[in-house]
């Protein structure tokens, strides 16, 4: 599949990925950079399940919680 970024540096996700991986309007992605990639993954309540006991008991919420932190700093960033 292909498809296009705009000006916005906006991706459009093909209507099939977004059913397969129950993406909605609002959805937000944790966004890797593998070195030669970058790997897009939507933060559902299944990617969330998928986090627990990797952290420990409630470490997956506080990784969570302060990864968020760090992309709102960033975003404040970028404004200014």
């Amino acid at each position: 599949m292909k498809t296009t970024i705009t000006k916005k540096g906006q991706v459009v996700i093909p209507v099939k990925l977004r059913k397969k991986f129950d993406i909605k309007a609002g959805t937000t992605f944790h966004v890797d950079d593998d070195g030669e990639k970058i790997i897009l993954t939507p933060v559902t309540s299944d990617y969330v399940s998928s986090l627990r006991g990797v952290t420990g008991k409630s470490g997956a919420l506080q990784t969570l919680e302060e990864e968020r932190k760090r992309e709102r700093e960033n975003e404040r960033g970028d404004r200014i």
